[in-house]
């Protein structure tokens, strides 16, 4: 990868994380309409479709190989079963709690699953780095005031999305052996939610549609084909090319865009906690990201 390449790769993930971080607040708007499972059968079924036009303008082809498949699948169910675990937790939960866990213990779940995979030592930056974005998701959660939130029912199934979403990322960093990202990120998403459609609850969805508003749509559109059609596109991308730990570095900038947005969306009064676990957070992506000298 080139200078060039590497920078523009740069500047997509952190616009990426930072819809990420929007993508918080806004599903925990849509977790009062509808059941987990039924949000998450819509949100692919949108990510699907709307996945095509990128696939089309790009000239992507669109079929994979056979040996491909079982990747698929096994991605396909993680991502199902992560994206039921999410919103389960955001419906017991906290939005801010949320992105703090799961965005801050994924990159060092990531590193974990890959020191016991590739038996690799982290260096010195890596180490600093992963040491900084606990302190930063501890900073953002307040920890020293709120330590018993670390064990509600939400938390608990914060943590397990964080550990499935690591080694999803494991799996995904393996596609690039297969063609195009975008293309397995495709099937991938069209898998997930046919995988879940035994488990859907029909009766749901004309009482969804009764009671739904512009609100509801507004943010099952934003979640489905802005955040993960686009964003998560990106991130699979990345995984590709700068691999799972390094890609998954750049979630660090989650939980201060988090903060921002829930501000914004929820008025969540900004603390300076949030800025301060922000500014941590950015400054582990860059040790992460600091290439070591020749």
């Amino acid at each position: 990868m080139t200078d060039k390449e590497r920078r523009v790769l740069t500047i997509s993930m952190v616009v990426s994380m930072f819809l990420w971080g929007l993508s918080w607040p806004s599903a925990k708007v849509i977790t009062y309409y509808a059941s987990p499972i039924n949000l998450v059968i819509y949100r692919y079924i949108i990510v699907t479709f709307t996945l095509l036009p990128i696939l089309w303008y790009f000239k992507i082809k669109i079929l994979l190989p056979l040996k491909a498949i079982p990747y698929v699948l096994f991605s396909a169910f993680l991502l199902a079963l992560y994206s039921v675990v999410m919103f389960k937790g955001l419906k017991v939960g906290f939005a801010g709690a949320g992105g703090v866990f799961v965005t801050t213990l994924n990159p060092i779940m990531a590193y974990m699953l890959a020191l016991l995979i590739q038996k690799k030592i982290p260096s010195i930056n890596e180490s600093a780095a992963l040491f900084l974005g606990l302190i930063a998701g501890m900073t953002l959660l307040e920890i020293w005031k709120n330590s018993d939130e670390l064990w509600l029912a939400g938390n608990l199934l914060f943590l397990l999305a964080a550990f499935i979403w690591a080694l999803m990322s494991r799996v995904t960093a393996l596609s690039s052996r297969f063609g195009s990202a975008f293309s397995f990120s495709f099937w991938m998403y069209l898998s997930t939610f046919l995988i879940l459609i035994p488990l859907m609850d029909f009766s749901e969805i004309q009482i969804t549609i009764q009671k739904s508003d512009f609100l509801f749509w507004s943010n099952l559109f934003f979640g489905g084909a802005i955040v993960t059609s686009l964003a998560t596109s990106i991130y699979f991308y990345a995984t590709t090319k700068l691999g799972s730990e390094k890609a998954s570095s750049f979630i660090f900038l989650v939980p201060f865009s988090a903060g921002i947005s829930s501000w914004l969306l929820l008025g969540e009064k900004f603390e300076i906690h949030t800025l301060i676990g922000g500014t941590i957070a950015i400054l582990a992506v860059y040790l992460l990201q600091k290439r070591k000298k020749a």
